[in-house]
């Protein structure tokens, strides 16, 4: 799952990449005028849309005996997705750690364990202050989302640009411009 997401993230398989960020951004904005479970209830109709005439296409084949009757999304019912009772122990284990750390490292920020930890924690609110009056929450989950689709492009080519061959002829100098004239100006 996480080499998935890497290849996501990294733009490995662009087509892929396209849709995952496409349909992320759209998703997100979507958010701005509609309510979540409005957005969720039209993601899965235009789901059903789709399936359902992929479905109908394929029994149509099949009554007309073009097709030995292949359910079309087979491979999709025989997944199991289902987690064994060792991952959901593992699962719920992990959870409860990073809420425990959390919880742990905020009483620790909030009581003043540390002196320079909690001015840093109060300057970063501070700050966070301010974020909060120029945007809101949802402005700030797609800028984090165009940010990680395209840092990794971006660090890339800058990898590529640093990268010089050796076999690269050097740049001419470019002469210096001639200076410019003075004018005199006309005294009355």
């Amino acid at each position: 799952m996480c080499v998935a997401v890497m290849d996501l993230v990294y733009w490995r398989n662009m087509r892929w990449t396209g849709v995952v960020f496409t349909g992320l951004v759209m998703g997100l904005a979507s958010l701005f005028q509609l309510s979540a479970i409005t957005v969720l209830s039209h993601v899965c109709l235009g789901i059903m849309c789709i399936t359902a005439s992929l479905r109908l296409y394929y029994k149509l084949l099949e009554v007309l005996r073009w097709n030995p009757g292949v359910h079309p999304f087979q491979s999709y019912l025989d997944y199991d997705s289902s987690l064994t009772d060792k991952e959901t122990v593992m699962l719920v284990e992990e959870v409860v750690l990073l809420i425990a750390f959390a919880v742990t490292e905020i009483k620790r920020l909030l009581f003043i364990e540390n002196m320079i930890d909690s001015v840093k924690f109060v300057l970063l609110l501070y700050l966070l202050t301010y974020v909060g009056v120029a945007t809101n929450g949802l402005t700030l989950i797609i800028a984090a989302v165009i940010a990680v689709f395209s840092l990794p492009l971006l660090y890339k080519k800058q990898q590529v640009n640093m990268v010089r061959p050796s076999s690269a002829p050097a740049s001419k100098p470019v002469p210096p411009a001639p200076p410019a004239l003075k004018q005199k100006s006309k005294s009355k």
